[in-house]
């Protein structure tokens, strides 16, 4: 059986480096067999990927490709939090929040970029219940952010 990095590596993907937080809290918490995230924005090599609303500026392709950078940097946080990814027995829930405009109504495609991701790396221990939330605005004009919890 492959690990969760190893399924990414085959897609061409990798664990990137745990994104730094914007505010004052941690990217991630342990509180006795789960893990919460904080919520990640599309942080590249520590900039955000593109800024804006989805149906305006970003695109929904532009916004999938974020919202699967939003899962990589989850994964990264679960990862500092646990050490080994193989840990985790299950990705319990995933909230997606999609800045958009008014008039856009494809937030659950969106969120699929990090659902589907989810279900690359981890296979079955990926399938989750799932939010994907519409919302005015995003920290630093981000146009997605995605939160997880994770039982090990």
């Amino acid at each position: 059986m492959s690990t969760p990095e190893e399924r990414l590596a085959a897609i061409g993907l990798s664990v990137p480096e745990v994104a730094k937080p914007v505010a004052v809290y941690v990217p991630a918490v342990r509180s006795g067999n789960y893990v919460f995230t904080s919520g990640q924005l599309p942080m590249k090599s520590g900039e955000l990927m593109v800024t804006g609303k989805v149906g305006g500026e970003v695109t929904q392709e532009e916004a999938v490709a974020c919202a699967q950078q939003c899962a990589l940097n989850a994964i990264a946080a679960v990862k500092a939090e646990i050490g080994d990814l193989s840990l985790v027995k299950r990705i319990v829930k995933v909230v997606a929040f999609v800045a958009s405009t008014p008039d856009f109504t494809g937030q659950p495609q969106v969120a699929n970029g990090a659902s589907e991701l989810f279900g690359a790396a981890f296979g079955d221990v990926g399938v989750h219940a799932r939010s994907a939330v519409g919302v005015p605005v995003l920290p630093l004009d981000a146009p997605v952010e995605v939160e997880i919890m994770v039982e090990v």
